[in-house]
């Protein structure tokens, strides 16, 4: 649960990356790959205050973003959440790569809330509902984490400090932000077939490869669990087996269901040469071709089904089972650049000013500057407006 929470506290400078997957069942118009926001709503973020102690304010307003604001403890929790990104994603780190890293990092945070504010306001002026995504979310964390009831959830969510209502409005700004960026960026892509078949043509020589298998699982584990147990644990695993076979999809299957580390990719486990596999797997799977699936495997680890996503045979490998890797390559190189462009033209639609000594690493020319005032004995009553500067 702790890593569920800590990643829906997280503020990152760096708010969009590609989902670094492998190239296979995607949608046509993504075929390359799956964007994803890696930044998640702020979570114990205050409103707006204006509250004074002694003459001081509390709440300091380092941004306004049209009729939202971000403050200085949004940005702290930001940078708290960027340098644990680090140190946790860079093992073995000494303490200076991780501040090289943070420090190379940092100049984007600001970046990266503004680029969250517009997203969300840009969301809501579309109409974006995510409601019914919002409720699937949930119970898929739900169930991850082993937890009897969606009460349970919040009880546990809760329990860490952080209130119900704030956990749901960070997951459902999350998945605003995906749908803006799905239809408004990753939509507008396309993919030129010549080009991509040019680029195979000129570079065969890396679609070299022994022979693999990529394979996603859906594990029923029976860790902790009494023997006794073995037939119900089972009976789940052969129900889920049914349900993909009728059509259900093995990827969703996978993230709600599957008790693997892999259920938040959906099921997906990479790819295995020959000799990476326990005997009596390779023997099965490598004999196998792209869309087989295993019927449920008893394994030390629980009952399992595995189904192959691609098989490589050994040697130079055909367009076509490459054509889905090139892809995400020429997706991803257009991806950032065109989110960016878009994000631009977002801030110069937008009334935007920043504080003096703060940065928006992609200001546009017009952002303006806050000016600072004197606090007044009755700022709480009525916020003095800040005069708007125009940055040179």
């Amino acid at each position: 649960m702790e890593h569920v929470l800590s990643q829906a506290k997280s503020c990152r400078g760096e708010v969009f990356r590609l989902e670094q997957r492998s190239p296979r069942h995607r949608p046509r118009w993504m075929a390359a790959g799956v964007l994803i926001v890696a930044l998640a709503a702020m979570l114990a973020a205050p409103s707006a205050k204006s509250a004074q102690d002694n003459g001081k304010l509390v709440e300091e307003i380092i941004a306004r973003v049209n009729n939202e604001i971000i403050t200085s403890s949004e940005y702290a929790r930001a940078e708290q959440a960027l340098r644990e990104e680090i140190t946790q994603g860079c093992n073995g780190c000494t303490p200076a790569q991780i501040d090289a890293a943070y420090n190379e990092q940092h100049k984007d945070i600001l970046r990266g809330l503004i680029d969250q504010a517009l997203l969300v306001q840009r969301a809501k002026d579309m109409g974006v509902s995510v409601e019914t995504q919002l409720v699937k979310q949930l119970d898929q964390t739900r169930q991850q984490h082993n937890l009897p009831s969606m009460e349970a959830l919040e009880k546990a969510v809760e329990s860490s400090g952080i209130s119900w209502e704030e956990y749901k409005a960070s997951l459902r700004n999350t998945l605003m932000t995906q749908d803006v960026i799905r239809k408004e960026v990753g939509g507008r892509i396309n993919l030129d077939e010549a080009e991509l078949k040019k680029y195979y043509e000129s570079h065969k020589s890396d679609f070299v490869r022994p022979e693999q298998v990529y394979l996603s699982e859906i594990l029923v584990s029976t860790d902790g669990k009494s023997p006794d147990d073995y037939p119900a644990l089972k009976k789940k695993a052969e129900d889920l087996l049914d349900r993909v076979k009728k059509g259900e999809d093995f990827g969703e299957l996978a993230k709600r269901y599957s008790d693997g580390q892999t259920a938040k990719q959906g099921g997906d486990m990479g790819a295995f040469g020959r000799g990476q596999l326990a005997k009596s797997l390779e023997d099965q799977v490598f004999k196998m071709n792209r869309g087989d699936m295993t019927d449920v495997i008893q394994t030390k680890a629980g009952f399992e089904i595995l189904r192959v996503e691609e098989h490589y045979q050994a040697g130079e490998q055909p367009y076509d089972k490459v054509e889905g890797e090139i892809s995400n390559k020429f997706y991803q190189d257009k991806m950032q650049p065109a989110l960016r462009s878009y994000l631009a033209e977002l801030r110069e639609e937008s009334y935007l000013t920043i504080k003096p000594g703060y940065v928006d690493s992609a200001a546009v020319g017009g952002n303006s500057v806050i000016e600072e005032v004197a606090p007044t004995p009755d700022s709480t009553k009525k916020p003095a407006k800040p005069s708007k500067k125009k940055a040179g």
